[in-house]
């Protein structure tokens, strides 16, 4: 009778451990996407750009070339492209490229668009201080609107053993639907009937 409540209490203490760390697994699920793109981000991993607020870098005489990706997700019915497909910069250069969207579909609609850079080591050495990506653009019909990417390419990128003879970067944007400042994906199983096997 005296080991019930010391069996008791261990059952009660492993229980309690196992509801605390599927609790913790949950939260861990829930953070790790913010996380991510928190890190991805701050390290300029997976391709992901550095956003900075001015250049204070000296621009070099080694010249990069910069291509320039669009893309539109199905079910936005918007044309989207850079202004030129391809130019030369200077390390250390800030450069501005404009794109334009047009809404080709016949009600109003809203998007929002994403980015990346490739190779994606050169990620961290591509700086935006100014871009249109992450913000829910809302256009009319017909409706065509410019927007302006300012960035430049850190000097630093010679330094870098891995890159440091890289010739060209390309930096991609999608445009997606969005809904709530988030972009919308669509589900391709939603209107297919499930297979009765």
């Amino acid at each position: 009778m005296s080991e019930a409540p010391h069996v008791q209490r261990n059952i009660r203490r492993t229980l309690l451990t196992c509801v605390g760390a599927a609790v913790g697994m949950i939260g861990l699920a829930y953070a790790s996407v913010p996380l991510y793109d928190l890190f991805c981000k701050a390290t300029g991993y997976d391709g992901t750009p550095s956003v900075r607020t001015a250049n204070d870098s000296t621009v070099l005489d080694r010249e990069i070339s910069i291509r320039f990706d669009s893309n539109v997700a199905p079910g936005l019915n918007w044309r989207f492209s850079p202004e030129t497909p391809e130019i030369k910069v200077k390390l250390g250069e800030t450069t501005t490229v404009l794109y334009k969207v047009t809404n080709t579909g016949s009600k109003p609609t809203t998007g929002i668009a994403t980015y990346n850079v490739q190779p994606d080591q050169a990620g961290s050495y591509f700086s935006k201080l100014e871009c249109f990506c992450f913000t829910e653009q809302t256009l009319q019909p017909g409706e065509t609107m410019e927007s302006a990417v300012v960035f430049y390419v850190d000097p630093r990128l010679v330094e870098d053993s891995d890159v440091k003879d890289l010739s060209s970067l390309t930096l991609s944007y999608t445009y997606f639907p969005s809904k709530a400042g988030k972009p919308v994906v669509e589900a391709a199983t939603s209107s297919q009937k499930p297979i009765v096997q």
